[in-house]
């Protein structure tokens, strides 16, 4: 498999938590990047650091890098070895998917050192 490209999304994030009833905030389709996922439990969403959303937690500081390309439903491991790259070097992740791509989220602070361990693994990182 050809080595894949990740590319650094130019923002910082924040993950908020919201009850399972909770509205939609309008403000979230101003931005460039964001993700709702709804379930039974929960509403979370992703959105840059400078939009104020209220909501019951909210986790901030958060960088992101997103699959360069479309990928094929048909590929297998894309997560669990961009995972696996981050779990040996002890950083956590928070991913997301679309149709077209994957999307992970490490701490703002372990951009660098998930950076390092990504190349290690043989991961292309662009800006």
């Amino acid at each position: 498999m050809t080595a894949l490209e990740l590319i650094i999304l130019n923002d910082t994030f924040s993950i908020h938590r919201l009850a399972a009833a909770a509205a939609i905030p309008g403000q979230l389709f101003s931005a460039a990047f964001f993700a709702i996922t709804r379930s039974a439990d929960e509403l979370s969403i992703v959105a840059p650091a400078g939009l104020h959303i209220e909501s019951d937690a909210c986790e901030p500081g958060w960088a992101c890098l997103r699959v360069a390309g479309k990928l094929d439903f048909a590929q297998v491991g894309i997560l669990a070895g961009i995972s696996s790259a981050l779990a040996k070097a002890g950083i956590s992740l928070f991913a997301l998917s679309t149709f077209d791509t994957d999307y992970i989220l490490v701490k703002d602070n372990r951009l660098e050192a998930a950076c390092e361990a990504l190349r290690a693994a043989g991961y292309i990182i662009a800006k």
